[in-house]
């Protein structure tokens, strides 16, 4: 191995290290001080479940950045950003706090790596036939794609090793392209951040001890988020934001697909539900693992295919993509019809039980 990828397999291995060895300690404290997920009617877990473990993944991510990783004023800025939103997840996680609040670090974070790291897509290379964009809005875009990914990765952590999957295979891809693009300092930022993910997966991918909570996913989204910004304004390749886009694209879709969900039926489409994709396919009977198999390896095939035929361009690789994302809707929509109405029967069934038996009951008694 060259001694780029010594440093890269290092970065990894410390990131990891550090996570796999911090949780246990985080696990004992939360049950000790009562810091407990409580499960609810939104939740898929059952018992009290410790959700610091954000904590863990936080610690060996900026940790092997700071021994092995190049520290450059952008890769400050972005750590500064994170920071942040360490913070206010963490006591989002300790004491629950305002979804308003947290938006409003979001910004601050967001402006940090935009305005002051300069942390920015410049030029959309050919997308909707456009190429250098108006310094201000790439301000805004930029700014509104940061807030965008980072909620979508945090609203996709509702399963047991799901948002921890989606974030290393993520991170994976465009670790990988990193690297043979030469640009060593964003590859270690997404290998330090899948090697922390992937040591917190120890606990929590099936029958999780610990939740990333939101000291995790806001800061893994963050960085995912500016992870694929600098992709893009890499331009080794013109279909750059359709890659981009094919590797969010489970946490991206789910996103916009529960939102639209909302609205069209009347809601916030901040209201909390039980209508993510996962939630739909657990209850078509897929078991949580199986979920998980399956969103990952559909984010995979999906990246894999634009990669492939990445000469396409941009324009017809986002347009297959949302024939895609809208063939794949309405048959969430179907799926999601067909386990209500068996729902129903399920339910209608146990009321005609409950009465024959009541009926039994009365006539045995000499009602």
């Amino acid at each position: 191995m060259n001694p780029q990828q010594v440093n890269l397999f290092l970065t990894f291995l410390w990131a990891f290290t550090i996570s796999v060895f911090a949780i246990p300690s985080i696990i004992h404290v939360a049950h000790l001080k009562n810091l407990l997920d409580e499960p609810n009617h939104r939740t898929m877990h059952v018992s009290l479940t410790p959700r610091l473990g954000g904590l863990a993944v936080f610690a060996g991510f900026v940790s092997a950045i700071t021994v092995f990783g190049t520290i450059t004023n952008t890769i400050q800025e972005i750590l500064a950003g994170s920071l942040l939103l360490f913070f206010i997840g963490m006591k989002d996680d300790v004491v629950s706090i305002s979804a308003a609040k947290k938006f409003f670090v979001q910004v601050i974070s967001a402006s940090i790596v935009v305005f002051m790291g300069d942390v920015r897509i410049t030029n959309f290379q050919g997308f909707l036939f456009i190429h250098e964009i108006p310094v201000g809005i790439s301000y805004g875009f930029s700014f509104l794609a940061i807030i965008g990914i980072t909620n979508a990765i945090n609203l996709i952590d509702g399963l047991d090793g799901l948002a921890g999957s989606i974030i290393s295979t993520i991170c994976a891809v465009f670790g990988v392209y990193f690297f043979t693009l030469g640009h060593y300092a964003e590859a270690s930022l997404a290998i330090a951040l899948m090697g922390a993910v992937v040591g917190f997966l120890r606990y929590n991918i099936t029958k999780a001890i610990i939740f990333m909570g939101d000291t995790g996913s806001l800061v893994c989204g963050f960085l995912v988020s500016v992870l694929a910004i600098r992709f893009m304004e890499m331009k080794a390749t013109d279909s750059a934001p359709a890659i981009a886009l094919a590797v969010l694209s489970v946490p991206v879709f789910d996103t916009i697909r529960v939102f639209s969900v909302r609205i069209m039926r009347g809601t916030s489409p901040f209201a909390p539900d039980k209508n993510h994709v996962h939630h739909i396919l657990t209850k078509a009977g897929l078991t949580q693992l199986q979920t998980v198999i399956t969103l990952v390896l559909v984010n995979l095939a999906i990246a894999g295919v634009v990669v492939l035929f990445r000469n396409a361009g941009s324009n017809i690789l986002v347009g297959l993509l949302v024939g895609f994302f809208l063939l794949s809707f309405f048959l969430l929509e179907y799926l999601d019809k067909r386990n209500k109405k068996r729902a129903e029967a399920n339910n209608l069934a146990k009321q005609h039980i409950m009465q024959a038996t009541h009926v039994n009951h009365k006539q045995s008694i000499g009602l």
